[in-house]
């Protein structure tokens, strides 16, 4: 009895910390990346990157709250959201919701409009917003403040200098990087935002210095030895952390809410704040 018992409580407290605690406490976690095209002016340049917040007014907005808390004091230069502000619902070919998913873009929006950094923030969609509606969450990120990148690319100045950030549709979407990449001079540093990691596959064959993206969610559940026991399509090669594909230096950032299930184990939300370094490229 006593070991039933014991086991009982072990289970209860792994639940709580699964469902209750881990996915409502976000991590910070620092990143060092050294690309040898940044110019001088842009050295120890900061970005904020957060992704996959899957807004709800009951779940979801704990963890996006508590990482505004946590980004603010960072004093960060800028902020970049890799997408799925909304939630899809699985059962959407049945109950045709795809306006009510999309609809939960603009409160989400107004709280991500509540991040500072110096040079503000800029979005891409992920695949649940383009399948919700792309053009209502646009429309909301955009009436807070925020721009969204679709096949398009937006420049920061500094000194002298530039630094070109590409933001490319989720697949859900069709990215084109020959359209967003358009009018970037040649020689100039180049940061890839798109939703699915896994996307590196095609973004190491152009000349861009980083890719940042999310949507793999680490799979939430994350077990030693084994690793996730499910992720999504276009996630499953560069699920979580960094790596290099090719010459491409990939961040996936594991995001702040979750699908399906609320819970997370050994998978807690993330804020990455990346900051960039002048210089040849270095791994780890």
């Amino acid at each position: 009895m006593l070991g039933t018992g014991v086991a009982a409580a072990g289970a209860l407290a792994l639940g709580t910390d699964s469902v209750i605690l881990e996915p409502n406490h976000p991590q910070l976690v620092r990143e060092e990346f050294w690309l040898s095209r940044l110019p001088a002016a842009f050295d120890g340049f900061t970005i904020v990157h957060l992704s996959d917040f899957h807004y709800d007014e009951y779940v979801g907005v704990v963890p996006i709250r508590r990482a505004i808390e946590m980004v603010n004091p960072l004093q960060a230069d800028l902020v970049v959201l890799t997408g799925d502000f909304v939630t899809l619902s699985f059962f959407v070919d049945f109950f045709h919701d795809e306006e009510k998913s999309a609809r939960t873009a603009q409160p989400c929006a107004q709280l991500l409009s509540q991040l500072q950094s110096r040079h503000g923030s800029v979005a891409v969609l992920g695949n649940h917003d383009v399948a919700a509606d792309p053009h209502v969450v646009t429309e909301a990120l955009e009436s807070c403040g925020i721009p969204v990148l679709r096949n398009s690319s937006q420049v920061i100045e500094r000194d002298g200098a530039r630094l070109w950030l590409c933001g490319l549709d989720s697949w859900e979407g069709k990215p084109k990087m020959e359209v967003a990449m358009r009018g970037i001079p040649t020689g100039e540093p180049v940061i890839v935002l798109i939703h699915e990691p896994d996307y590196a596959e095609v973004a190491k064959r152009y000349p861009v210095d980083l890719q940042l993206s999310g949507h793999s969610h680490g799979g939430q559940i994350w077990l030693p030895g084994i690793g996730a026991p499910w992720l999504p399509d276009g996630a499953r090669k560069y699920p979580r952390g960094r790596y290099t594909v090719g010459p491409l230096p990939l961040y996936t950032n594991i995001g702040l809410g979750t699908i399906r299930l609320p819970m997370r184990l050994n998978c807690p939300p993330e804020v990455t704040l990346a900051t960039l370094r002048t210089g040849s490229a270095r791994s780890g």
